[in-house]
Parts: structure tokens; sequence; C-alpha cells
């Protein structure tokens, strides 16, 4: 069963901002609105309306999503005979009587203009953000899952790299030179086969193209140089994983192992800041690994060094809040992609990130995969 979102930090908004609803109008490519809903389609724009004097939410979907909608929403869906407008603004309007109406600042404009008209006072909220930071257990369950989907994609990258030989300093697998893409493709697969779907999300560098921290192209490896995979897979009810390893075939102990060290010991002084558990100040979790990675003689805030934070929220976005750069008090159920780094687009790059969930008194790792700087 998917998770279904607390209405109730939503009401608890309206009634100290004395307003009559909340309203946001998306499509199925806006997380907010997703994870609000719970409903995977459509392209085309929806409402959901949470109205103050009423129990449940409703949700306005296109006509031809409607039985979808009644599937997935869990709340009240607006039959077509309520529908009798053309855009979502219209229909969120058509459910309201004017009033102080809560949106959220990425609100589409022609949706706002619809329900001004329809005499709302609209004003900005950011309630949506902040009840997606702290995770019930249903969705921590559902990113444990698509977890192992990528532990499972991680494995498979760490076997094809082991079994594959050298030759004239590159790697070959099955007679063929293996290159990011086909490394690529063996994830996807096994990420398939775990039932998650890759979300254009796999990311796979070599040598000098792991400082692009989002790279998808296609480059042959080689011997020596470092193989960073970041895999971030979305499962069924729209959540995700985040796995981050690094490794080298016939490394030659020299820049990538001391780099390596740095961004394991900088994970590692990560994990024991967060080991506080809740309460614990975001920020200094990522300028503990940052020290560590300066302690290596890296730099903490760029090139060679550290070039990205030390982490940030997981859920229905893959990047959402919040920020371990932020000074912000960590909540109990926040769930956090924790990876540190080194760079050097003269020598490549190392990357090591795992999911944890921040609990009372600790943290909680979602899914253990070793770390090796060897391929096993």
């Amino acid at each position: 069963m998917t998770p279904t979102p607390n209405y109730g930090a939503i009401a608890a908004e309206l009634a100290d901002r004395d307003a009559e609803a909340f309203v946001h109008v998306g499509d199925r490519f806006d997380d907010d609105l997703r994870y609000l809903t719970r409903f995977s389609g459509s392209d085309r724009p929806y409402a959901v309306v949470v109205r103050r004097d009423r129990e449940e939410p409703t949700l306005c979907a296109p006509r031809s999503f409607e039985k979808r909608a009644r599937r997935e929403f869990p709340g009240r869906v607006a039959s077509a005979d309520e529908q009798a407008t053309t855009t979502a603004g219209e229909r969120a309007a058509e459910l309201l009587a004017g009033g102080r109406v809560l949106v959220p600042q990425h609100l589409p404009h022609d949706a706002a203009l619809r329900l001004e008209r329809a005499g709302c006072e609209l004003e900005s909220t950011d309630v949506v953000g902040r009840m997606r930071v702290r995770k019930s257990e249903d969705e921590i369950e559902r990113i444990r899952a698509v977890q192992a989907a990528a532990r499972a994609g991680m494995a498979r990258a760490e076997t094809v790299l082991a079994e594959a030989t050298v030759e004239r300093g590159r790697l070959v697998r099955n007679g063929e030179a293996l290159t990011t893409e086909r490394l690529r493709r063996e994830v996807n697969a096994e990420l398939a086969s775990e039932g998650a779907s890759d979300a254009h999300n796999t990311v796979i560098g070599a040598g000098e193209t792991c400082t692009d921290l989002h790279f998808t192209g296609d480059v042959p490896i080689e011997a020596g140089e470092t193989v960073l995979l970041d895999l971030s897979p979305r499962g069924s009810a729209g959540y995700h994983g985040d796995l981050s390893r690094t490794f080298v075939v016939e490394s030659d102990g020299g820049w990538e192992r001391r780099a390596y060290v740095a961004a394991e010991r900088a994970q590692d002084a990560a994990l024991a800041v967060l080991s506080k558990g809740a309460g614990t100040i975001a920020s200094s979790v990522h300028e503990e690994a940052a020290a560590e990675i300066a302690a290596y003689g890296f730099r903490p805030d760029g090139e060679p060094g550290l070039t990205h934070g030390v982490g940030h929220g997981v859920g229905v976005s893959l990047h959402e809040s919040p920020s371990l750069r932020e000074e912000t008090e960590l909540e109990a159920g926040t769930v956090l992609g924790v990876e540190s780094g080194v760079y050097d687009s003269r020598q490549g790059g190392v990357r090591l990130g795992d999911l944890v969930v921040v609990r009372e008194d600790g943290f909680e790792s979602l899914a253990d995969y070793p770390r090796s700087l060897v391929p096993r």
C-alpha cells in the first residue's frame, strides 16, 4: 500500500493563518504534488484542494485519468460532472468560495490567475516542503526497498568490473571494450529486475569524467583509473534510493588510494556526528567531513578536493530538504544521503555515499554495502 501523507500539517497551517483552503496545481513531474496525492499521472495539469471546512482533500484529475485517480488518491476525487471547465486552476476554483487561499510558490501562473479571478486572495506557503522532511515509517520502508535495488545494481557493477580483463590498458569483457555506457546498461537491467526504475539517474564516470557529478556519457574504462558509480533509482511508489561507490581495477596505490582513504574517513566523520541523532545541527555534519578532507591535504570546498555538500534529504525527490550545509536541527525520520568525495580533473574522482534515517538517539543505515576500492 502506498504511504499516505498526513494532511494534518496543512490543516494546522490553514488554522494558524486563518485561510480557507490550500491549493496546488501541477502534473506528474511535480514532486510536491505527487507526494500530496500519490497519483501517478497525468502529464496534463491537475489540482489538489484541501479545504478548512472538509476533513478530506479533493483531487481534480483529467477525465481520462479519473479511474486511476480513484485507485491511487487517498481522498475524494471530483467526478467528471463537477469539472465542466477546462483548466486545473478553474476546476480548483469551482470548489472554493473565495477568501484566503494558501499556495506553493511555484504554483503555475495560469492557475494563480484563475484562482484570483474567482475571488481568492493567494498567499504562499512552504508547508509541503516541511511535511516532506520527516518521513513516516511507511515511507522509510519504501525507501529501504528501493535502496535494496540500488545495492543490487551496485553489486552487479562491481562483479562486471571484477570479471573484466585488461588489454592494452583498457578493460575488456566478453571480447568488447568495457565502457561507462555498457556498465550503465548492466546496472539498469539489474535495477529493473529488482522492480525499480533507473529514472535516468545512473551516473557512471571513469577517470576525468568522474569530476562531472552527473555524467551519463560513454567513455572507455581504463585500468588504474577511478570508476565512480552514483545510483539513484526510483521505486514504484515514487521514492528514491541513493548509493555511491568508487572502484579501480589494477590500482597502483597512488592518488586514487589517498583520495579514497580521505573520502572514507570523511564519510565516517559525518556519520559519527549523525550518531547523536535528532537535534544535530545539519551543517555540523558537513563541517566535520570537510575538515577530514582537509586533513588529508585536499581542499574542503573546491578542486582538488570536496566540491559538493556532504549530504541532502532524499524522498520523492532525489534532492530535497534538508541540505547538510543548513543551520537547522535534524528531525527524527529525516532520510539523508551522506556522500563524501574527492575530485581532481587531472586525476579522477572518488565518491562514497549511503542512505540513512535519523533516529531520536542516532541513525539507521537503510542498506549496508561494503566499501572497497578494488572490485570484488
